[in-house]
This record gives C-alpha cells, structure tokens and sequence, in this order.
C-alpha cells in the first residue's frame, strides 16, 4: 500500500536503480515534445483550417501516447477557449473521457481479482464495450437486478508503476528547468508538481474516490440543484468503483444542450456557485470540474439549473484561514481596495511577509483595476492571470503549493462556462454569492469579516461599503428575478437583533454616537440608504417574487 503513496524521493530512487527504465522514457518524452515544439512552430501561423486540424490532432495525439499525466495536462487545457484554438478545443475535449479503451478481458480479469466474484455473478448484464475511457480508467454502464443501473469504473492496469516513473521524470525536469525560469515562475515549481503528483496517487486509489464522493454527498445534501451518484460498497474496491448511473447530458455544447431544453445561463450559475460554496463555505472542493465529469439534469432550482457531479478521484481541502482570506479578498477588489487586496495576498503566501508592499499596491490597482473596468460584470479570471503573469515579472510574486489545484479548479470551472457563455465572467456571479453570505453573517467568521468590510480602522461606518454589497446583491436578485434581497435584509435583521450580533449592534452604536453626541451624517446617510433600498415598492416586489417566482 505504501507504494500507492506519492513519495518523491523513495521514487527517485527507485529509478535512478533502474536506469533501463528511466533513460528509454526520458527519450521518448523528449522526442516526443521536440516533436511537437516543431510543428507549431512551422505549421502554427496557418490560416488553414485543415491545417490547424492536423496540429490539433497531433496535439491530441501526442499527449496522449505520452501517458495519464500528459493527458491531464491536456484536459486543463481543454477547459480553456480563452487560451486554446476553438478549432483546437473539439479534439483536446476527447482527452476527458474519448480516449482508446484497454483491453476488455483486462478489465474483466481486474473486476475478479478485486471483487472475488466473476462478473456475470455480479451482474445482471455487463457489456463488452466501455461508454467511456478516461486517463486513469474505463467506464461501464452495467445492470444490477432487474431495473437499477450502474456506472463501474476499472481502473487502466500498470497505473502506480506508470505514475511512479512519469512523475520522478517530470519533477526532475521541473527542478532543473527552475532556476532558468523567470524568479517568480521557478520558485516553489518542485512543491507544485509534488502537489500534482499527490493528487494523481490519490486518484488511483477507488476506496479513497469513495470516501471522497460521500463527503461530497453530505455537503450537498440540502441542496437539490446539485446530484452525487450514490456508491455501491458491495461493488467497489481500491480498483474498481460502482456507483449509481447518472444520465445526463456533458456540459460541453450550448447548442447540445438548448435542443434538450436545458438552459446553459442557469447551469452556469449552479456549476459557479457550487464551486464557490465548495472554495468558501465547505472548504473541501472538486479539483478537476472539467466538462466530462459535470452533466446537466432536467428541471431547475429557482434560477438554478440542476447539475451532477461525477468522478472524486481529484479533490483536496482549503484551511479555514484561507477561505476566508479569499472570502475579504473578493470584495476588497470589488471596492477597489487594492492596499487591503496587497495584504490578502501576503496572507494567503503570494507575497512574503516581508514583501515592500510601497510600489505593489500600485501596481495591483493598474493591473486589477484595468481588469475590473467599470463593473463588476467586465471582469473574468483569465484577465488576472494574465495581468499576474506580467506582474510576476517584476514583482516578488509567487503561487504556493497549497494553491495550485485551487487555481486549477477556478481556471476549469471558468473555461467550462465560457465554453457554453463567451461573454461569461465570473466575478458577476461571485461578488453577490460573497455580499449574501456576508450580509446574512450566518457564521462567527461571516460576521467578523462583516464587520472589517463595513467599518474602518478608527470604527466608523463605510456606508458606501453597505450600499454597495445591497447593490450588488439588489441588482443580481433583479436580473434573476429571484428576490434574494429581502430573505437577505431579514437574515441581516435577525443577525442584528440576536445575541450574535452583539458585535455589530455595539459598533454600529459607535460609530453613531462620538463624543456623546450623535453622528447626524452617518446617520442620515444610512437612513438614506435604507429607504432607497427596502423602500414600500422593493418590498412589495420582493413579497411577490417569494410567494410567486413566476411573476417576476
């Protein structure tokens, strides 16, 4: 079992003591890239769609001779429209689950060895052919009694010996490219491929997907827009995982996806604020959201279409410090607070502790707030990282380990909607789910964080900080016609009025009364603010949106 373990330097040494191994594979990858380099090099600039096809081909192809950890490089790509060739993207989109199948008596021979039984008496029927291959393993749509289907997924055989030699090669390279890098890109980039590596080894470990698709389960399990297949126990093993089959159609096609008469705007918006309740309320995430494990279901939620999660093998967990780092640090660059965003990122380790933060903070505002525009809604994540990668260059950034399947997640989960919306951005839809989460102060944390946006460091009230998370929300509850804004207020009430807004109700009295005389612009501006926001007519809309969605 040890073996299954990611351990770097075990595994280096296992290979350096089998250089037979190790120099045939560093060839073979090495003519392979080189290879590859020179065809988009000569062929890249071609306006020729055949042409453009061919390299899209040998891309494909090229990745996936080259093995699992090759492809899952080439299914984060996949998610990317904004960084891939949308004539590109079709071919790359076969990595996640369009790859060649293996040999099916291996599968079966691997189904026996790990369930003790052989497969027709395991089985009411179990086909020949897999539905679908994937990096790491095949899958079955097989029947167990009389009406109830399964998905089975067996694993590819000889994984932990191909995982083993593949990551020893890649780190090494990894470490030796380093210090030829940018200062910024090069450091940590041993720490990020051992990240990578880890979560490869627990991918390969079914027990372990199992345990992790049942804590997935009970997260959502209040929440009817999102669906977790159920694990079959009897069924499953470190090699072989049955699950309850989902039929639903891949978020890949917006145009697949309107003729079945599901709305992609609505799964978007399901599949983001998963993600954020995931990153910033569970802090246990799917790390690998990429269009062949998410498929749409019939019906909605609200404003909510209804999606599934598939394939657990990919997770990881985010410290409670961080999420709410992460939580300040969306709506400091909302407010264009870029000395507060400067310190966000010293926090959460993309910038030293020690880090002179004097020509950082300029530099944030020009890249971000360049970024950002005039609204919210002109923002998306691929104009960070692009910004970030400039930046990078010139000032002591760094991404940390802990990060880097963090990264992955939210750069995945934005791909995939801007391949179904291309004027998605993701800030629209995070800020309000932020603002909400903050406005209600539904956690200890919540309400602490409330109360560093709202007031400043000598205590006084931000009004224009209040007004804007109520516009942010107000103006979202709008265009979805969901009437998010009243639940809020009341939940924001309630806080005030509870023992748990003691807090808040004390700071609020301070920053209202100074030198024992009442604060009469304060006062007036938040008494502005209230009528403007929950005057009769938002009320009378928000009742009817709440007794009745469809009059909106």
């Amino acid at each position: 079992m040890e073996s299954l373990r990611y351990n770097p330097s075990r595994d280096v040494r296992w290979l350096l003591l089998r250089p037979w191994i190790g120099i045939p594979r560093l060839i073979q990858i090495f003519w392979a890239l080189l290879g590859l380099m020179l065809s988009l090099l000569l062929r890249g600039g071609s306006s020729d769609p055949r042409v453009q096809r061919n390299l899209a081909r040998t891309l494909l192809r090229t990745l996936t001779n080259l093995g699992p950890c090759f492809i899952k490089v080439g299914q984060a790509l996949s998610t990317r429209p904004d960084l891939i060739r949308r004539d590109w993207l079709d071919e790359l989109t076969r990595l996640q689950d369009d790859l060649p199948s293996f040999d099916h008596a291996i599968a079966l021979k691997t189904i026996e060895a790990d369930l003790g039984s052989p497969v027709d008496d395991l089985f009411e029927e179990f086909p020949e052919t897999p539905v679908a291959a994937a990096s790491l393993g095949q899958v079955y749509k097989a029947r167990v009694g009389s009406q109830r289907w399964v998905a089975v997924k067996v694993q590819r055989p000889n994984l932990t010996f191909i995982l083993r030699r593949d990551m020893v090669l890649i780190r090494s390279l990894g470490i030796l490219a380093a210090p030829f890098l940018p200062l910024n890109l090069g450091f940590g980039l041993g720490e990020i491929i051992d990240e990578f590596g880890r979560s490869l080894f627990e991918e390969i470990d079914y027990c372990c997907e199992a345990d992790n698709a049942r804590h997935f389960s009970s997260l959502f399990a209040d929440n009817p827009a999102v669906t977790i297949p159920d694990v079959d126990e009897r069924l499953s093993s470190r090699r072989v995982l049955t699950t309850s089959w989902i039929q639903g159609t891949k978020l890949r096609d917006p145009q697949e996806l309107k003729s079945q008469r599901l709305d992609p705007a609505a799964l978007i918006r399901t599949g983001v604020i998963s993600g954020l309740q995931q990153l910033l309320e569970f802090g246990y995430f799917h790390a690998d959201p990429h269009p062949g494990n998410l498929f749409a279901l019939p019906g909605r939620s609200g404003d909510l279409g209804h999606v599934a999660y598939v394939d657990f093998g990919m997770m990881d967990s985010i410290s409670d410090q961080d999420r709410l780092t992460l939580t300040g640090a969306v709506v400091h660059l909302i407010n264009r607070d870029f000395e507060a965003v400067a310190h966000d990122f010293q926090e959460l380790g993309f910038l030293s502790p020690d880090a002179d933060l004097t020509p950082i903070i300029p530099a944030l505002e020009d890249a971000l707030g360049g970024s950002l525009g005039d609204s919210v809604g002109s923002f998306n994540f691929k104009a960070i990282t692009d910004r970030f990668s400039e930046l990078m260059y010139d000032y002591p950034f760094r991404v940390p380990a802990r990060f880097a399947l963090i990264i992955r997640a939210v750069v995945s989960q934005e791909g995939l909607a801007l391949r179904l919306d291309p004027d998605f951005r993701i800030i629209a839809v995070a800020y309000p789910y932020v603002a909400k989460r903050l406005l209600a102060g539904d956690t200890r944390e919540m309400r602490e964080k409330l109360m560093d946006v709202i007031f400043d460091e000598q205590g006084s009230l931000r009004v224009e900080r209040l007004e804007s998370l109520l516009d942010v929300v107000g103006n979202y509850s709008s265009r979805q016609s969901s009437g998010e804004l009243l639940p809020v207020a009341g939940a924001g009430l309630r806080l005030l009025l509870s023992r748990e807004g003691e807090d808040l109700r004390q700071r609020l009295l301070l920053t209202l009364i100074k030198d024992d005389r009442l604060n009469i612009t304060d006062l007036k501006d938040l008494t502005a603010l209230m009528r403007k926001t929950f005057g009769p007519r938002q009320i009378a809309e928000g009742v009817m949106q709440r007794l009745n969605p469809l009059a909106a």
